[in-house]
């Protein structure tokens, strides 16, 4: 008898180290949602909706995204419509699941409908949005509870609330791998070139000018990110760390139009207090979301929701490092560039003018980007290969309509990295209409020379 319970007891033991409160979980949905509420009303206030979307005449895709395209009219006034109602619903946690999944379509959608507009903090959001799905951030403190769609839940699996710190770590340890590099800590690169422009800052921005700040910001802002999450994690420097955030991000808020990024990543961070703190936090909302529910038994996680966790985490630790199968230098490339975290970490500025023969008279003629794009579009295109290819092949079929059947069309393509003097990016003898988009190496950019 006396065995049978010591083994009880362990049991009992470990299996309440699985669960954790939700109230942190709670918390993060409203702050997520609001965050996410004001954005949309912020693209929607600064006419974005429509310079982005439905003023170009062409929009740059994603490899194997190809067949989404913008909605025709005011149609995409819709979108983002419905993407601020699925926001106050997750906020609300109102109608949760319906709502958690159409601001995940909605924004994902948004984001996939032009490479040129890619941005780090929108595939954080889409990520954190496709998480949010699956978690039952509307068993606490939501309007689905105080009416009675969904059980009151105090507590659940440990995957439910660590899973948003996991990715969130991610996003801090791999940001500062990839400063890791001879530009950023041996150059001091680009703040050496940004921060003299801040020289007219109140108070500090005399400090710009001296370029041993460039070095200081450069080696503490990898230390930042390669160590704040596991300070974040940790009990007694917590406190610290949430400081060191606030300041690290209003900081880059100020010198630099990064958006609302960095309120995402402070109030993001919140999620790695104490229950406690959170629970206070409900508490003050506890008019907004009154019910009178018993709290049902703490929520197990399916094995197989476990096992999409698992499978999401480890993708997410393995795609940064894509850039390894690619030859070349990646902020000349930029391939396997995107989509790993890779912030602010390259001044590139390129020119580029296109070339087209038709190949039965000979004739030639330039054709200049911005005739076509908007100023955004032009100036991503100019430094990123695959958006150079997608334009040629637009070119193409704009020049087979005109009457010429195949067209022969070049690119003449100089770029400048971090300072360097411009010099030539791609082959401008390969003809771009012959050469389609794919995951493999893109031998027709030429070599990366280095510093000069």
């Amino acid at each position: 008898m006396k065995t049978k319970n010591i083994v009880q007891g362990r049991f009992l033991t470990t299996n309440s180290r699985l669960q954790t409160s939700l109230a942190p979980l709670a918390v993060f949905r409203i702050i997520f949602g609001l965050l996410m509420l004001f954005a949309t009303i912020r693209f929607w206030i600064k006419g974005w909706i429509y310079d982005l979307y439905i003023a170009p005449q062409f929009h740059f895709k994603y490899y194997g995204f190809e067949w989404v395209h913008a909605l025709p009219g005011n149609w995409m006034y819709v979108i983002f419509a419905i993407m601020a109602l699925a926001a106050i619903g997750i906020a609300l946690g109102f109608y949760y699941r319906i709502s958690a999944t159409l601001f995940f379509l909605t924004f994902t959608y948004v984001e996939l409908l032009d490479v040129a507009n890619y941005l780090n903090h929108y595939y954080f959001v889409s990520l954190i949005s496709l998480i949010m799905i699956f978690l039952p951030a509307h068993r606490l403190s939501s309007l689905d509870v105080r009416y009675g769609r969904a059980p009151l839940t105090k507590e659940g699996n440990w995957w439910y609330v660590n899973i948003i710190r996991l990715q969130l770590a991610i996003v801090y340890f791999y940001a500062g791998v990839a400063k890791l590099n001879p530009d950023w800590l041996l150059e001091a690169l680009p703040l050496k070139m940004w921060l003299p422009a801040q020289a007219d800052m109140p108070l500090i921005g005399f400090l710009f000018d001296y370029e041993w700040v460039a070095y200081a910001f450069s080696w503490f802002g990898a230390f930042y990110d390669l160590t704040v999450p596991f300070f974040l994690w940790n009990k007694k420097t917590r406190p610290y760390a949430f400081l060191v955030v606030v300041v690290f991000h209003l900081l880059t808020w100020i010198l630099f139009p990064i958006g609302v990024f960095p309120w995402v990543m402070i109030f993001s961070t919140l999620i790695f207090f104490s229950d406690d703190f959170h629970k206070k936090i409900l508490h003050l909302l506890k008019p907004v979301f009154k019910n009178h529910q018993i709290s049902t038994s703490p929520l197990k996680l399916p094995a197989l929701l476990q096992g999409g966790f698992i499978v999401f985490i480890c993708f997410q630790l393995i795609w940064p490092w894509r850039f390894l199968a690619y030859p070349g230098h990646l902020f000349w490339t930029e391939q396997g560039y995107r989509l790993s975290w890779r912030v602010m970490l390259m001044e590139k500025a390129g020119y580029a003018i296109y070339h087209i023969t038709d190949p039965t008279t000979g004739n030639t003629g330039e054709v200049h980007p911005g005739d076509y794009l908007t100023p955004n579009q032009e100036k991503q295109l100019a430094t990123q290969p695959d958006l150079i290819l997608q334009f040629a092949h637009f070119l193409e079929k704009e020049y087979q309509e005109k009457g010429i059947e195949d067209p022969i069309i070049t690119a003449e393509v100089y770029v400048t990295l971090n300072g360097q003097g411009s010099r030539l990016f791609i082959d401008p003898n390969t003809d771009l209409t012959k050469v389609n988009d794919s995951f493999a190496a893109k031998e027709w950019i030429l070599p990366y020379e280095g510093r000069d």
